[in-house]
């Protein structure tokens, strides 16, 4: 089974228990902590991922990890069946798959707004409110700047981008004039 389909279903097992017996917030921490010591240390990512290190090894590493950073115990027992199953590779993934269940659940989205020139704080501020006025959702907003953009703003909200820019406008109307 690929990776990610196995991320998918130990993420939305692991948070269906979160939200009955802990907190979906805490056990998103544990399981970014764990994640964030393997992507920093290639030594301990090396000994979790390699195939040849014996799960009951894995399983040690990983108690002493959670015991360590007071892993809460949904998360603890999820990692210690992925160390028995050597499965561990699938963290990231997994991260990123319940962070996506945790902030749907938490009615959030994320936008990422870009400009021809920074938007100031306050007018950022502005437009984040009118975004979160549209979805009716809590809006975590990005921006970036792209002077290819000319002026106006593209924003990306999931999958969908709006694109307002003066570049696009234009390059749809010389489309239209070339007809």
């Amino acid at each position: 089974m690929p990776s990610r389909a196995s991320a998918t279903r130990y993420a939305r097992a692991l948070f269906d228990v979160a939200l009955k017996e802990s907190d979906p917030v805490q056990i998103e921490r544990d399981i970014a902590s764990v994640a964030g010591l393997m992507s920093s240390n290639a030594e301990l990512s090396g000994a979790l991922t390699n195939p040849a290190i014996p799960a009951s090894a894995k399983r040690k590493i990983i108690d002493a990890l959670a015991t360590r950073l007071d892993v809460a115990m949904p998360a603890r027992k999820l990692l210690l069946l992925l160390a028995d199953r050597d499965r561990l590779a699938i963290v990231p993934d997994l991260l990123d798959v319940y962070r996506a269940r945790l902030m749907e659940h938490q009615q959030v989205v994320r936008a990422e707004v870009t400009t021809a020139a920074p938007l100031a704080p306050d007018r950022a501020a502005q437009f984040q409110k009118k975004l979160a006025d549209i979805t009716g959702r809590t809006v975590e907003m990005t921006t970036s700047v792209d002077p290819s953009i000319i002026g106006g703003v593209v924003t990306r909200i999931g999958g969908t981008v709006y694109d307002g820019s003066i570049a696009t406008q234009l390059a749809r109307l010389k489309e239209k004039l070339a007809v």
